[in-house]
């Protein structure tokens, strides 16, 4: 395959559905799906709206962003994404489940079709080898919110061939982000230097520090331009834990052990800005 023109994504949460609209804005015909119809629409609609402000604060043009909405399409069936040249999955951050997709995407998908997930932890490795195209299989780890964080994590398997990687790099230049080619480890390099600064904030709130004094130490320390309590909520404090608990089983220091805290937040479904409640309350 010589290039992309057409992209699925895989989940209509605020990852999938941010690099779907990333994907219709750059003029990739973009087709959208999600298992559950009723997430799919709100995603679909999310994009509009989103588009719309776009507009409005004259970021884009009118034009570009009705352009953008006659690219993408959400679709109700997996199999309606297989003629997509490439397909993105940005579903939960846990393997049985990707790995259910994988297999179910390389089933689907044209053979030369190329399979990314936006996983920030697991092995690339590891899913690329659920498929029959492990060649094919690539790492693409967006940043959250994905329309204006510039960066995207490229990840090779270990079976990931050069021509892939090149036309995912190239792909990623197109949406306008830079892509920096990340080892295959655990939480790559964003998450395995970011989880535990997070993790480590969190231990100094269960030691009894405020989460404001905390958070505006740290903006206005070291130039951060949000407190790391404030960044979980966004991220989900249940990924946090996710990501948490694979760099310390996969690497196996105490240093990347979870927060208790973090523990009881998630259990108590207290994840952040999606349920309202986290380090901070949202209305």
């Amino acid at each position: 395959m010589k290039g992309v023109l057409s992209i699925g994504v895989i989940g209509a949460g605020q990852m999938g559905a941010g690099i779907a609209q990333v994907s219709a804005l750059s003029g990739y015909k973009t087709q959208l799906w999600d298992i559950n119809q009723d997430a799919l629409q709100k995603g679909i609609k999310g994009i509009h709206g989103h588009l719309g402000k776009m507009a409005e604060k004259e970021k884009i043009s009118q034009a570009q962003a009705e352009a953008a909405k006659g690219l993408l399409t959400g679709n109700p069936s997996i199999s309606d994404l297989s003629n997509c040249d490439l397909v993105i999955e940005a579903a939960t951050e846990n393997f049985d489940i990707k790995s259910k997709i994988f297999l179910d995407l390389d089933k689907t998908i044209k053979p030369e079709g190329i399979l990314a997930s936006n996983t920030s932890s697991i092995s690339i490795t590891k899913i690329a080898a659920t498929t029959k195209r492990p060649s094919q299989v690539i790492g693409m780890h967006f940043m959250n919110p994905v329309p204006l964080m510039k960066l995207v994590e490229l990840i090779r398997g270990i079976q990931t061939s050069d021509a892939t990687f090149d036309i995912i790099k190239s792909v990623v230049e197109k949406m306008g982000k830079t892509g920096v080619e990340a080892k295959d480890s655990p939480g790559f390099t964003v998450n395995r230097v970011l989880m535990p600064m997070v993790n480590e904030a969190i231990f100094l709130l269960q030691e009894g520090t405020k989460a404001k004094d905390i958070d505006d130490g740290m903006v206005l320390g070291t130039n951060q331009p949000m407190g790391p309590l404030a960044l979980a909520d966004l991220i989900g404090l249940d990924t946090c834990l996710f990501i948490t608990q694979v760099l310390h089983r996969e690497l196996g220091e105490d240093k990347y052990r979870p927060c208790p805290l973090l523990v009881k937040y998630v259990e108590a479904g207290w994840l952040g800005r999606k349920t309202k409640r986290g380090f901070y309350t949202y209305e």
